[in-house]
């Protein structure tokens, strides 16, 4: 497992699990041109996760370099959620965000509605920092709503255990 900058060749993966219905619910699905300033802009981090040289999914990194060190977890996917490695991307993710980018602080958000990725969230070490109401517009869904803030910071992150060996996926 590997997480890698993410190439032009790589836009439709990302374009594809974005597209998707159980998805688009609650990630933004972008254009190859913002996807490519994602690439090319020192201050976000485009990248795929390589299980077993197979991209596996995708995640975006936003605000790096700010003086404050905070930076955002802003998009993460995986091709086949639901198979157990939701916790794994997310403890690598977090690990880059702290000893590749020199975070202070990696923070994210997500859904009131996806409860799957709140308890990935939490079971990684995140901590909920705090609910914005009727917030975020989705517009698969024709309404807003909540948003979950989740941070951790380089002290939590040192403080957590080592991660478990990943099982083998389901057939």
């Amino acid at each position: 497992m590997s997480l890698r900058p993410a190439l032009p060749a790589d836009f439709a993966f990302i374009r594809s699990l974005a597209q998707r219905p159980d998805y688009g619910i609650y990630i933004t699905d972008e254009d190859e041109a913002r996807l490519a300033v994602y690439a090319s802009d020192p201050a976000f981090r485009l990248l795929i996760w390589d299980v077993d040289g197979v991209r596996a999914g995708f995640a975006l990194f936003a605000e790096v370099g700010e003086p404050s060190g905070a930076v955002e977890l802003r998009r993460l996917a995986l091709d086949l959620a639901g198979g157990g490695m939701g916790l794994a991307f997310v403890r690598a993710l977090t690990d880059y965000g702290f000893s590749v980018l020199g975070a202070k602080r990696v923070w994210l958000d997500a859904s009131s509605e996806n409860l799957r990725a709140q308890k990935i969230y939490e079971r990684a070490g995140y901590r909920l920092e705090g609910r914005l109401r009727e917030h975020w517009w989705r517009p698969m869904l024709g309404r807003t709503v909540d948003l979950m803030l989740y941070g951790m910071l380089r002290a939590e992150w040192e403080a957590l255990p080592p991660p478990a060996p990943l099982a083998a996926p389901a057939p």
